[in-house]
């Protein structure tokens, strides 16, 4: 059990490195980096100057993305999403390539290799589980779903790059990683032997605190989706100021979101056990904010970006670790005597 645990630690840092990453990626802008997927360029290994493609390799790789595009715009319509699709095929932004950039292509490419890691480290979690499916087969269970959704998570990276970064599959795509984070905290969990913390109060506030700060992330996704909008007219001395609601809307927001921890760490201060979970989370709760002030101060310099993301994305780590632990029944009084 604690060489399985040791090899699902290093694909939780795995993953979170993979977000970190993911978020330089974001800030370059480098997500058209490789315009198909999962070759980039239609090589294993990226091309480094413009003279080694073809002088048409925007048209080539527009049209591959456009026949791409037409089989997503079908699964959406299976699942009633016909407006979506519609727009999809008909916006002409969709298709437009951008220009070569070796550092953006290295970086994307980067982005890929680190995901087709994780892909391989997930597989090995879960051939590992196999031995526990008699004693413990909800490891096996969720392994294999972890498996499954890191490949799911792969096919949706292919759309979000086919349609040109558009807005709603990157978020998707990030909450989908979430997902997997808590599915690999499960497993943690599952193959540690420690004790749980009782509170029944606290186990609620502490859910409470994580639909905040899930809301949060979401509006951030529609900062960043305006950010994407601003930065083609503006300068970026500018762009803060012409944000508009949805800046303002996640700046207070925040103002929420570290409340309700204040009242978590109010709720559990006394609670035998959870101390260091508080630290750490209100540490990371700052840390997200500042981050978030400063990117507002300093006109949303790239490497915040990543940094901002990341803290949030290891706060809800941390949250729902903390959640697995919080036991909902409270010891009976004479237990506690």
């Amino acid at each position: 059990m604690r060489s399985f645990r040791r090899l699902t630690i290093s694909t939780l840092i795995a993953v979170y490195v993979l977000i970190l990453v993911g978020g330089v990626v974001r800030s370059t802008g480098s997500g058209m980096g490789c315009p198909d997927w999962p070759k980039c360029f239609g090589q294993w290994v990226p091309p480094t100057s413009v003279e080694s493609l073809p002088d048409n390799y925007k048209e080539i790789y527009a049209a591959h993305r456009e026949k791409k595009n037409q089989r997503f715009a079908k699964y959406l319509h299976l699942i009633g999403m016909d407006e979506t699709a519609d727009k999809i095929l008909k916006d002409p932004t969709v298709l437009q390539e951008a220009d070569f950039n070796p550092t953006k292509t290295m970086i994307e490419y980067l982005n890929r290799l680190t995901g087709v890691i994780i892909g391989f480290l997930i597989l090995a979690v879960f051939i590992s589980s196999i031995r526990f499916r008699r004693t413990e087969p909800r490891l096996t269970t969720v392994s294999l779903l972890s498996f499954l959704l890191v490949c799911f998570q792969g096919w949706i990276g292919s759309f979000v790059v086919s349609t040109n970064l558009t807005p709603w599959t990157i978020t998707v795509h990030m909450f989908l990683a979430l997902l997997l984070v808590a599915m690999l905290f499960y497993l943690v969990h599952r193959a540690s032997y420690a004790t749980m913390i009782d509170s029944s109060t606290g186990f609620w506030w502490l859910l409470a605190c994580m639909g905040v700060l899930l809301v949060q992330v979401l509006l951030g996704t529609q900062v960043r989706e305006a950010l994407d909008e601003v930065a083609t007219y503006a300068v970026r001395e500018q762009w803060i100021a012409n944000l508009g609601d949805a800046f303002i809307l996640h700046r207070s927001f925040s103002w929420i979101v570290l409340l309700l921890h204040v009242g978590l760490i109010l709720k559990l201060r006394k609670t035998d056990g959870a101390k260091a979970f508080l630290l750490t989370l209100i540490v990371l709760i700052l840390g997200t904010i500042l981050t978030g002030v400063s990117m507002a101060w300093f006109a949303v310099p790239p490497y915040l970006q990543p940094v901002h993301l990341l803290l949030a994305s290891l706060t809800f780590g941390l949250q729902f670790m903390l959640l697995l632990k919080l036991n909902r029944k409270e010891k009976p009084v004479a237990a506690l005597s």
